[in-house]
């Protein structure tokens, strides 16, 4: 996994986390932090988390190989 996907899982943690909050609380932690869900900044970072989002659904369609992870052997016993 390259620096590009693992800032873009971080980037979607971050969104997932935001909206568990939203969902369970009602409570934006981006806005808050940043001024409000229609400041730049706040507009910054959702709009980071989208990206990342995107890049990450390319990780659905990589084949295993590509992505380090090989099969298990099945072992003799």
């Amino acid at each position: 996994m390259g620096a590009l996907q693992r800032i873009a899982l971080l980037l979607t943690i971050i969104g997932a986390i935001n909206w568990g909050l939203i969902g369970f609380f009602q409570f934006d932690l981006v806005a808050a932090i940043f001024g409000g869900q229609n400041s730049v900044w706040s507009r910054i970072i959702y709009s980071l988390v989208g990206i990342a989002g995107l890049i990450n659904l390319a990780l659905l369609f990589k084949p295993a190989e590509e992505l380090g992870r090989t099969e298990p052997k099945a072992t003799r016993t």
